[in-house]
């Protein structure tokens, strides 16, 4: 810690001495002309005045001298030149705001502006190449008419006059110190707002990212006051410094707000504090440019010291918590800090200059400042990395112990399935083929009537065909469709209905890859069968029809004569009519019966279909 306080001060001595050096590098192949004389003007003066000349001392600051004057102050510079043989180099350090130059009487150059709007010539130093017939031997004057406005602090800073490769290496050295740097600095800002705003815009989230992005689009807004050389789109010079104190107090705000949400805080007083101040700077910018920027003075105090505090706040902060990247960018924090205290006493005239040092060091602190955002957004991203990495083992996890679950459950639901078909087998065999063998058994062992064979040899094919549909539904069920059952009965009852002269014709439709499960294929040809031995039985007919179609979501069976039919409220609450009408019952479905006598008998049964859970 004491190491890096040595470091803050040792910046803000090198900062401090920094532009004094560079104002005195001078070599043997140079005059450096620090005295002047100075007078005032209005703006329509056309040449130096005869009388009112004081004499300055260069740089000059004419505010400090003629605090209420705006207009034109003409400055008067002498130099000796033993030859006028040899070109010489003239360099002007720092002029505010516009001028016009003379040497000698002639006019070397001219502002675009040098009445309102006026121009910015100090955001870098002026060059003149100078030669004959311009100079002369012995005594030469150079005039300087200064445009400008007493509360921008307009004035003439030192010049420099000799051999040309000197004077033009030291206006480079002005120019990248003044006006390059800047211009980086200004890029810099730029490309990290692009960057971290494209940032926010994926971790909306996180709002410190957002919040720095506008502080640093705020910053380029306020930076370009020292690389722009005009003031449009404004219409004066009070307009264009009204809304450079608007963008450095909303930076500054901008700042605070990001150093906040940074710290994961929130102060709603304060934050409302400041979006009044802002709102009041940007309001009195547009509606008062004169006064908000002849005060902006105080604006800039208010920005500073938000900007401080918020500083002091962050890096006590920083230095009582743990985390690495607070440090960084307290530490990172530090440097601006000590700069701007030099900045804002050349802002407020404490010191003189003509080159404001935060340039030298914004771009170092920017990428700091990233570095530590980018710390925290890959700190943010490697913590999500590492929840999805869980996230995944869970998930695989819970996955692989539902589908065992769910496997469990399948092979418990078939196993169900299973035990309920076997037991309405059992049912069906204890009510339907144990009942009529139990009948069978009991007409044979009836000692008092001797059986008639007729009729126990009915029984008996009954029973065999009652069995053939049972072995053919639990046997071939599994590895038969609707269409595979349906082929034995199909076969058995057209040769049993041939040799007695009837005619069956059977019509399916869609009954390929159907399957019923064991027990509903088993009601269903039973419904067949019985309604067969009916029509064999009782109907006198010549043809039968039978016809069977799937139509999701359910299967239509038909079984139609051309007997005699018969009468339904005679007839209709028969045995035989009793047992379909159950059966059609436990298969779910509807069961109509049209007929009349001599009209022949048609059997409907319209089934909705409940796949077998053994196929899938």
């Amino acid at each position: 810690m004491r190491r890096i306080v040595f470091l803050l001060f040792a910046c803000l001595l090198f900062c401090s001495g920094l532009d004094a050096l560079y104002a005195q590098t001078t070599s043997s192949a140079t005059t450096q002309i620090t005295r002047a004389e100075a007078a005032p003007a209005d703006w329509s003066s056309q040449s130096p005045p005869t009388e009112g000349w004081v004499p300055v001392k260069l740089m000059d600051l004419w505010n400090t001298r003629w605090p209420q004057h705006d207009g034109v102050v003409w400055y008067r510079l002498r130099w000796h030149q033993s030859s006028a043989d040899q070109p010489v180099g003239l360099l002007l350090d720092y002029v505010c705001l516009a001028d016009v130059v003379y040497v000698n009487g002639s006019q070397v150059y001219r502002d675009a502006h040098v009445v309102e709007p006026l121009s910015r010539t100090w955001i870098k130093p002026q060059y003149f190449l100078l030669d004959k017939p311009l100079l002369h031997d012995g005594d030469n004057v150079v005039l300087v008419r200064v445009s400008g406005l007493a509360r921008y602090q307009p004035g003439l800073g030192i010049v420099a006059v000799g051999d040309p490769a000197a004077v033009q290496a030291r206006y480079q050295r002005g120019v990248w110190s003044r006006y390059d740097l800047q211009l980086f600095d200004q890029i810099v800002t730029l490309v990290f707002c692009g960057l971290f705003f494209i940032i926010w815009l994926m971790r909306r989230s996180d709002s410190s990212y957002g919040w720095y992005a506008l502080s640093t689009l705020l910053s380029f807004a306020y930076g370009i006051n020292f690389i722009a050389d005009n003031i449009w789109p404004f219409h004066s010079t009070d307009g264009w410094e009204a809304f450079n104190a608007f963008a450095y107090v909303a930076a500054s705000s901008s700042f605070v707000l990001f150093l906040l949400r940074y710290c994961e805080r929130r102060w709603p007083r304060f934050e409302r504090v400041l979006f009044v101040i802002n709102l009041t700077s940007l309001v009195l910018a547009f509606l008062a440019p004169g006064a908000s920027g002849q005060y902006r003075g105080i604006w800039f105090a208010v920005g500073g010291a938000s900007y401080y505090c918020a500083i002091f706040v962050f890096t006590w902060f920083a230095v009582r918590g743990k985390r690495t990247d607070h440090r960084v960018l307290a530490a990172c924090l530090m440097i601006p800090l000590v700069v701007s205290v030099y900045d804002f006493l050349l802002f407020y005239g404490v010191i003189s200059g003509d080159m404001y040092l935060l340039a030298i060091t914004s771009p170092l602190t920017i990428i700091g400042m990233g570095f530590a955002l980018a710390y925290r957004f890959a700190a943010a991203m490697k913590r999500a990395e590492s929840f999805n990495v869980e996230l995944k083992h869970e998930v695989d996890a819970a996955t692989w112990q539902l589908g065992e679950t769910l496997e469990r459950e399948h092979a418990l639901a078939l196993n169900n399935t299973r035990i309920g078909e076997r037991l309405n087998l059992v049912r069906d065999l204890h009510d339907g083929f144990g009942g009529s063998l139990l009948g069978a058994i009991a007409t044979l062992e009836n000692q008092h009537q001797p059986p008639d064979a007729t009729r126990v040899v009915a029984t008996l094919k009954e029973l065999r065909d009652d069995l053939r549909l049972i072995i053919d539904t639990t046997t071939h069920e599994q590895d038969s469709d609707l269409a595979g059952l349906l082929a034995p009965l199909r076969h058995r009852w057209s040769q049993r209905l041939d040799a007695t002269g009837i005619d069956l014709h059977w019509q399916q439709e869609g009954l390929d890859n159907l399957h019923l499960g064991p027990a509903r294929s088993l009601d269903l040809l039973r419904v067949l069968q019985e309604a067969l031995t009916n029509v064999l039985k009782h109907s006198s007919a010549s043809r039968v029809d039978v016809a069977l179609q799937h139509r999701h979501p359910e299967l239509r069976a038909s079984i139609r004569d051309d007997g005699h039919g018969f009468d339904t409220s005679l007839h209709g609450s028969g045995a035989g009519m009793a047992s379909l009408r159950n059966r059609a019952t436990r298969l779910g479905g509807q069961f109509v019966v049209e007929t009349a006598p001599g009209q022949g008998t048609a059997l409907y049964l319209h089934l909705p279909l409940i796949l077998d859970p053994h196929t899938s």
